[in-house]
């Protein structure tokens, strides 16, 4: 036994490298969970066949406007008299007909904002199945809209 013990000798350190790549595991699991973990406020939110929209809308062209007043009434700024209001067949087949010539023409929504989320996303889909193929928000600035209300 005394030749087995001549070749070894007796270390005191502890590794602690395979504990370190354990913690490193241990703290993304946790990273990538923690945000899945909060709860929110639960909205029942209205069903729509639509898909995803892209975020970048090109900035040189003439955007196509559609416009929703407070009574919900449909407003789109081509055609001969963009403050007539129109029904949604005839809206859908304007906006059809211009994305037709310029199918990277940029969509824009512009609603009250007293008029439901629904009609909103009835709006958004009914511009998806014209040939939209993203959709912009227009709103105000919160300071402008402060001080019309107030």
């Amino acid at each position: 036994m005394p030749q087995l013990s001549r070749g070894r000798r007796l270390m005191g350190e502890i590794n602690v490298v395979p504990y370190i790549d354990v913690m490193l595991v241990l703290l993304i699991i946790f990273m990538v969970t923690a945000p899945l973990l909060q709860e929110g406020v639960k909205v029942q939110l209205p069903s729509a066949p639509a898909r995803p929209l892209d975020k970048d809308l090109t900035k040189n062209a003439h955007p196509l406007v559609l416009s929703i007043d407070s009574e919900g009434r449909l407003y789109l700024n081509i055609g001969s008299n963009p403050k007539e209001a129109l029904d949604e067949a005839t809206v859908q087949v304007r906006v059809a007909a211009a994305l037709q010539q310029d199918p990277s023409r940029p969509v824009l929504l512009k609603a009250d904002y007293r008029i439901s989320y629904g009609q909103v996303m009835s709006a958004m889909v009914m511009l998806q199945h014209a040939g939209a193929q993203s959709v912009g928000f227009v709103s105000q600035p919160l300071a402008t809209q402060r001080a019309k209300r107030g």
